[in-house]
């Protein structure tokens, strides 16, 4: 009896197969721990590797004659998917989707950081390509050869299993990818992703919301457009937006070692109008998703570029409103036009004219491009001729100096820093923001002498953060309680900078109305004194005071900021939180919390019906 009960043991546990799901499925707890904190053995067994071992046992079947290859290459191939995963999590702090992934070649801010984000024990991910699998083959060279009634045993097993996991994933909303990637699957999150792409898209419901409804939803009583106190001040005007690579708000009026970060934008205050609470609410897009909500006042995607999704569509955008009333319209981006696909979105929104790095002199690279200098000359030099075919110009200026990881020459660090900044994160990134900023001034003194200043209106934005993620060190954390007074939080992050300089008109004025950069183009158009042609999601931040904002990537879907409170859904390694707005320390107050979640989702679904409707083919 015992001699049976060992070779039972040896025929179907000591089996090479047996050893391979083993490997396999303590790579796959380990992937758990790491990005999602779950350490739960059931869950993993259950809900996460049989997918992932399904895929191996197809992939076996299919190269029946090159069995042990096969198995090599999936698992140097998911090593590889292991460690991309933990990197981009690192650094833009959620869980990438399949979309992500598949265009990560064009991600240039996890690309120029990649050597930040790494350590070595990350490599651990690929001990069994290396050491174990080769071990397990050679010594089954003395053993039974794997089968394919082997591996067709199996499959079936991870199949059923599989699709009862994919099935009940299906009866759960995915608001958050990555939550829902923890609780129900890697591979069902992106199963139920494409299916909600592809086919769910199509069962979209227009909750068919109206001005009225969506400034109530926000906590405003509506007023019509027209009637806005603002409305038309600015009206005849040219138009310059200039979107600031990673500008946050804390930078301005900031002061290190007694020198300004941005003398020039602190010097343009005096002739504009400053709103200091508006949030970034970018996707997956990062840039491009900003360039989005500035031209179209509707929320990105999320978790897709949102460019991915325009196709060949001519959507209702600022610049065709603004075409219709006498403007002419140019973009200006040293980068190369085919990243986050702007030889999509440049067409769709409707620009005359577009400049990127094919038009833009490459004189001399600072990190992704030509340095702002660059930029800024090149935009001087067309203003003349395009003044001469309109008699307003709308210029959309995309600045790409300060990009991470905001290494700066000698010759372009004009801040004197202190020697416990040299070499840090936070150091090269106020070296990087003064520079862009002494460009900017000098483009307004240009602005100036072509004498068209006084009769413009200068709109300046952040686009993104640009601290964030696993390069901010412990000393970065430091340097930053230092500068800031405090530790640097989620509101310090996600606060962007916005000026409408427009000389004549402002004279210093400042409000914190809470706002959102969906709020950006119907801010602007009520000074120009212009109606859109479509129903925009944000609001004139000149008129409103309450709002309701959503992000659906950097804070995880469900979350929402709101004039009193600040909420983060639950994450894949996070419980939700609750903060108060005026000191960011956690609250208990839960009133209306559920009314605001409930009201934030409705506002993006709104959203996105309308900008589904209006990409359609």
């Amino acid at each position: 009896m015992k001699d049976k009960l060992v070779t039972y043991l040896r025929e179907s546990f000591f089996q090479p197969i047996t050893f391979v799901m083993f490997i396999l499925f303590i790579k796959i707890t380990a992937f758990q721990v790491v990005i999602f904190d779950n350490k739960s053995i059931v869950h993993n067994l259950l809900v996460e590797f049989p997918m992932w071992a399904l895929l191996l046992m197809i992939l076996m079947m299919v190269f029946k004659k090159r069995t042990w290859l096969a198995i090599w290459i999936y698992s140097l191939i998911l090593s590889t998917l292991f460690v991309v995963v933990m990197y981009y999590t690192r650094y833009f702090s959620t869980v990438p989707s399949y979309y992500d992934v598949k265009q990560i070649y064009q991600s240039n801010s996890v690309g120029g950081t990649v050597a930040l984000l790494g350590t070595p024990y990350d490599y651990l991910f690929f001990l069994d390509v290396v050491l174990i699998l080769p071990m397990v083959w050679y010594f089954s060279r003395f053993s039974k050869p794997i089968t394919r009634s082997g591996a067709k045993s199996w499959a079936i097993t991870f199949s059923c299993v599989g699709l009862i996991m994919t099935i009940i994933a299906f009866r759960y909303p995915l608001i958050d990818v990555s939550y829902f990637a923890k609780k129900h699957g890697y591979i069902q999150s992106q199963i139920v992703q494409v299916f909600e792409r592809s086919i769910g898209k199509a069962f979209a419901t227009n909750d068919n919301l109206t001005d009225k409804e969506l400034a109530k939803l926000k906590g405003n009583d509506f007023v019509p457009f027209t009637e806005h106190d603002t409305f038309g001040l600015a009206k005849d005007r040219h138009v310059f937006t200039i979107q600031v690579e990673s500008l946050q708000e804390f930078v301005i009026n900031q002061k290190v070692n007694g020198q300004e970060v941005t003398p020039n934008l602190n010097a343009l205050l005096k002739e504009s109008a400053y709103f200091d609470n508006v949030y970034q609410q970018i996707g997956a897009g990062n840039t491009s998703d900003a360039e989005w909500l500035m031209h179209t006042s509707l929320y990105p995607e999320g978790m897709d570029p949102t460019v991915n999704l325009i196709d060949d569509s001519e959507v209702p955008s600022l610049l065709r409103t603004l075409s219709k009333n006498g403007y002419g319209t140019a973009t200006y981006h040293a980068d190369d036009i085919t990243y986050w696909s702007r030889d999509k979105l440049y067409p769709a929104l409707g620009f005359d004219y577009v400049f990127t790095s094919d038009e833009i002199p490459d004189e001399e690279e600072i990190g992704f491009g030509p340095p702002d200098e660059v930029l800024f000359s090149f935009v001087e030099s067309q203003l003349p001729s395009q003044l001469s075919n309109h008699e307003k110009m709308y210029s959309n200026i995309i600045t790409l100096t300060s990009h991470t990881p905001f290494e700066m020459p000698d010759e372009f660090e004009f801040l004197d820093l202190p020697e416990k900044y040299e070499g840090t994160y936070v150091g090269n990134y106020l070296q990087s923001i003064r520079y862009t900023d002494e460009q900017i001034g000098l483009f307004i003194e240009q602005l100036k002498d072509l004498g068209i200043y006084e009769d413009s209106v200068v709109l300046i934005y952040g686009d993104h953060s640009g601290l964030h993620g696993a390069p901010v060190t412990e000393h970065d954390q430091v340097l930053l309680k230092e500068l800031l007074g405090h530790e640097y939080n989620l509101q310090d992050r996600f606060l962007v900078p916005v000026l409408f300089t427009v000389p004549g008109i402002f004279n210093g004025e400042s409000s914190s109305h809470l706002g959102g950069q969906i709020d950006l183009m119907p801010t602007l158009l009520n000074l120009l004194g212009i109606e859109h042609d479509a129903q925009m999601i944000g609001h004139n931040l000149f008129q409103y005071k309450q709002n309701l904002l959503g992000m659906r990537y950097y804070l995880p879907g469900g979350s929402f900021i709101s004039d009193k409170m600040l909420y983060t859904a639950p994450s894949a390694k996070l419980p939700a939180s609750l903060y108060d707005q005026k000191t960011m320390k956690k609250t208990k107050n839960t009133n209306r919390m559920q009314e605001k979640i409930d009201n934030t989702l409705l506002i993006m679904k709104h959203s996105d019906f309308i900008r589904t409707e209006q990409t359609k083919e």
